[in-house]
């Protein structure tokens, strides 16, 4: 899916420009051929060499907009926040 190719890497920013990781991953709705959410790995020398298992994953109606950087429409504070505990 080249729409994954283009995000899967790409540094993620909360509202207030804080990288708070880079995409692995993306959930698409199979029968809506739509993104449902973004997987966001936590980074650090751990993560580039593959033995970190720490991850978030965000709905895609937080996502702000795409370009270089993907940008959020709010601040995620917490490590570990899960969706649930965003209220969405």
């Amino acid at each position: 899916m080249r729409v994954a190719e283009d995000i899967i890497g790409k540094e993620v920013l909360d509202s207030s420009a804080t990288i708070i990781g880079k995409v692995k991953d993306i959930e698409v709705n199979l029968g809506t051929r739509k993104i449902e959410a973004i997987v966001i790995g936590k980074g650090g020398i751990s993560e580039s060499i593959g033995i970190s298992k720490e991850e978030n994953v965000i709905p895609y109606d937080m996502v702000k907009q795409i370009g270089d950087k993907i940008l959020l429409k709010e601040n995620i504070d917490e490590p570990g926040l899960e969706t649930q505990e965003l209220g969405l």
